[in-house]
Order: C-alpha cells, then sequence, then structure tokens
C-alpha cells in the first residue's frame, strides 16, 4: 500500500435508480424515431416495387438495377424479356427491375 495515497472506503450503500421514467420516454421516443425515418419508408418503397413488378407488361420501357434499359417484349412468372435493340433481347429476373420509363423515352436516344 502507498503512504502518499490514503484508502478510500464507501460511507454508505449506493442509491438506487434515480429518474427511472426518463429511461422509458427515451426509449419510446426512440422507437418512434425508428418507426418514422427507417420501418416506414422502407415497408413504402417495398410496396411501390411490389406493384411495379406485377404491373408489368409487354411493351413498357424498363431500366434494370444494374443500368440497362429496354422494351418489355415478354413477362413470364419470374422472369422478363427486354429488348435492347432490334436484335438483342436479354432475360432477367422480375426482382432486377428498378423503374418504368415514360413512353417514348427510348426512341429519344
Amino acid at each position: 500500500m502507498s503512504f502518499f495515497i490514503p484508502a478510500a472506503y464507501a460511507d454508505t450503500a449506493a442509491a438506487g435508480p434515480a429518474g427511472s421514467g426518463f429511461e422509458w420516454v427515451f426509449l419510446i421516443g426512440f422507437l418512434v424515431i425508428f418507426y418514422l425515418m427507417i420501418w416506414r419508408p422502407q415497408a413504402k418503397r417495398a410496396k411501390e416495387h411490389k406493384n411495379l413488378l406485377g404491373n408489368l407488361q409487354k411493351g413498357d420501357e424498363v431500366v434494370t438495377s444494374g443500368g440497362i434499359a429496354g422494351k418489355v417484349s415478354k413477362v413470364a412468372e419470374d422472369f422478363v424479356v427486354i429488348e435492347v435493340s432490334d436484335t438483342v433481347e436479354l432475360k432477367f429476373q422480375k426482382q432486377a427491375i428498378a423503374a418504368t420509363l415514360p413512353k417514348g423515352t427510348l426512341k429519344a436516344i
């Protein structure tokens, strides 16, 4: 033991948690912020993408998640055939479709 540093002893027992209501308010506030900023927008985006895939038809102009733009020439249950040019057709999974384009967009390119 050091002669220059006196030993510290506890005088009383530790008190219980103070302000226990504040922790609940903080937790509920955190959950509300999580719901509003993360959960709800993600669910909305997923619902819109599901509607987009369900409404795909032959002749729609689409863009894939890889950035390939083309016109839908065939729609199956899980796959879509996209016409990229007059002689090139590519087969994609429906989930790879990122967005539809307005009619006539590809003719302008």
